[in-house]
């Protein structure tokens, strides 16, 4: 039987067939957005804040204030911790929450997203593997790092649950 982690990179690597395995891993940038507004034109831009950790070097980046400089910043340190070539894969508690706001600010000023248009909720990923497809809250007991609503502490919290989830805890 493949380890969770090569089933997990198999998973990635049907949708971009030429990606290694090693390097398929590596383009993951769990994200946590703390947005004040339920959406990105609805939110006070100064007060909005992001966490993002790289898999597997869990090296963080915080973004505070939606400006352009924040914008370029967090698209400079996305390119420099995915391999050249390679398009990152935006992973989430809440996809349907943080993308919109990275995708939309990421438009507002440079014009791209470099994520595309596409994440992965963690919740999913966990609900088909323990075969509930209710099931997909439970994966955050799991966290080490507490669910602060500090952006950068919850990024790392849903990163560390994953990394257990693929070492097969339940």
């Amino acid at each position: 039987m493949k380890s969770l982690t090569t089933h997990f990179v198999m998973l990635v690597q049907k949708e971009n067939k030429t990606m290694p395995k090693e390097v398929a891993i590596k383009n993951l940038i769990f994200v946590d957005c703390e947005g004040h507004g339920p959406a990105p034109t609805l939110n006070d831009s100064a007060l909005f804040e992001f966490g993002a950790v790289a898999y597997p070097s869990r090296q963080t980046f915080h973004g505070k204030g939606a400006t352009k400089e924040t914008f370029e910043n967090f698209d400079t340190w996305i390119l420099s911790m995915i391999e050249k070539g390679f398009r990152p894969l935006f992973v989430s508690d809440n996809p349907a929450y943080d993308w919109q706001f990275i995708n939309y600010y990421f438009h507002l000023f440079l014009g791209k997203n470099p994520f595309g248009h596409s994440a992965r909720r963690i919740g999913d990923f966990y609900a088909g593997l323990v075969g509930d497809f209710t099931n997909a809250s439970s994966w955050k007991k799991l966290r080490v790092t507490a669910h602060d609503h500090n952006p950068v502490h919850d990024a790392m919290g849903n990163l560390e649950a994953f990394e257990r989830i693929l070492n097969g805890e339940r």
